[in-house]
């Protein structure tokens, strides 16, 4: 792994991201508790502040922003008051958001009620984008690819990379490094990309659960092979991370910090590697810089994003 006191930031500022996938905002209500509804035997919050932050793929973009990249942020968003918050904080993170409005698609939001720091209830909004908007989303990527390093495909199952198997082939066509975050069982769908970037659960959902590390090098190297990828990362949360390549196995524990929310840290992590990756490092030194990013954002509360300042200084 990269010294501490190597994080590239000229060849960072010269990388270009692009992110592609479900978009949503993350609504917190923060509040005291201090009685129980007579209506009902739930906790009363009296909300005392409200935060708005990028969620999904636009966190993984504001991540790519805050390391210091050059990041464009490609989504499926409606014509809403959220979709219109989504737009301010994208432009104030430093994101190029070219952004698909659907009047007839609700803007993905997952609102959070807080009490003393702890979450009590989430709400969520959500509706998968039309065909029309499908359509927009291919020719905006379209648009895009040939100026950026490499593309993130961020997969949270609302539907944006419903024709992820489009996007791959016009990457490749054009040369273009893929980064997957998957969802769901069904890899096929992500055949041809660069590299897969599944956590310890996602993982299990596709390979089955391994006995031991021997096993999992076996099931985690057959499906590399079998989706025709480059590399194969395993995010494994306290276990560190596990990265599959041909013929090799590297593997990092993770960094010894405090866990407080781990909400958005791979987003952290996939922003990390990409940009690393777009900076012309390995993919194994890519994912200590990774692994540092995903230890630091874990202390934070809710999405949050780690400075290159932070970074250099792990």
């Amino acid at each position: 792994m990269s010294d501490k006191s190597s994080f590239p930031a000229r060849a960072v500022a010269r990388s270009r991201v692009l992110v592609v996938g479900d978009v949503m905002l993350d609504r917190y209500w923060f509040g005291e508790v201090d009685r129980i509804s007579p209506e009902a035997p739930v906790p009363v919050v009296h909300v005392a502040r409200r935060e708005d932050r990028l969620g999904g793929a636009a966190n993984v973009a504001r991540n790519v922003a805050a390391l210091g990249g050059l990041v464009t942020l490609i989504g499926v968003t409606g014509t809403d008051e959220a979709g219109a918050c989504i737009s301010q904080l994208a432009q104030e993170a430093g994101v190029h958001a070219d952004l698909v409005s659907d009047a007839g698609h609700p803007t993905t939001l997952k609102m959070r009620v807080l009490g003393r720091q702890q979450q009590m209830l989430r709400v969520d909004f959500e509706q998968h984008p039309s065909q029309a908007s499908l359509d927009s989303l291919n020719a905006a990527v379209a648009r895009h690819l040939p100026n950026h390093d490499v593309i993130v495909l961020s997969d949270y199952a609302k539907g944006a990379l419903e024709r992820v198997q489009d996007l791959i082939a016009l990457a490749r066509e054009h040369k273009v490094p893929v980064l997957v975050d998957p969802k769901g069982d069904d890899y096929d769908r992500y055949r041809g990309a660069t590299m897969v970037t599944p956590n310890r659960s996602e993982m299990q959902q596709a390979v089955g659960r391994w006995k031991d590390e021997d096993d999992l090098t076996s099931r985690a190297q057959l499906l590399r092979a079998h989706l025709q990828l480059e590399a194969l990362l395993v995010t494994r949360s306290e276990q560190g991370m596990t990265l599959f390549s041909a013929g090799s196995r590297e593997h990092v524990d993770a960094q010894a910090h405090e866990v407080f929310d781990v909400s958005g840290a791979g987003d952290t992590v996939l922003a990390t590697l990409a940009l690393m990756r777009a900076a012309g490092l390995s993919w194994g030194e890519a994912m200590g810089w990774a692994n540092r990013a995903g230890g630091i954002v874990v202390g934070k509360l809710g999405t949050s994003t780690v400075t290159a300042a932070e970074l250099a200084g792990a």
